[in-house]
């Protein structure tokens, strides 16, 4: 296995090694050894990737999931609500 000198790692070829990793279905240890790096940077690599994309702003699949929470929050508000009122309605029927 032939090593990758630090100088010669790009940007380019860290997107590179990302997107084998992501398409190719093989571990990272298999990854790493093809490209001849080591283990830990491809997985540090693909942490830092995965925490950008995340850090990068709203993304249509979690807007959609903010939207279902919300309309969901206002349901469980509304039942909470009316059980509510129902428990003080009886509590007031049974007092008397």
């Amino acid at each position: 296995m032939v090593r990758v000198k630090q100088a010669k790692i790009t940007a380019a070829f860290k997107q590179e090694a990302l997107r084998i990793l992501s398409t190719s279905g093989r571990t990272v240890a298999e990854v790493a050894g093809d490209l001849g790096i080591g283990k830990s940077t491809l997985q540090r690599w693909k942490t830092q990737a995965t925490e950008s994309e995340l850090l990068s702003g709203p993304h249509p699949d979690v807007e959609k999931e903010l939207a279902r929470l919300r309309q969901e929050n206002k349901i469980l508000r509304q039942e909470r609500d009316l059980l509510k009122n129902a428990a003080a309605f009886f509590a007031r029927e049974t007092s008397r």
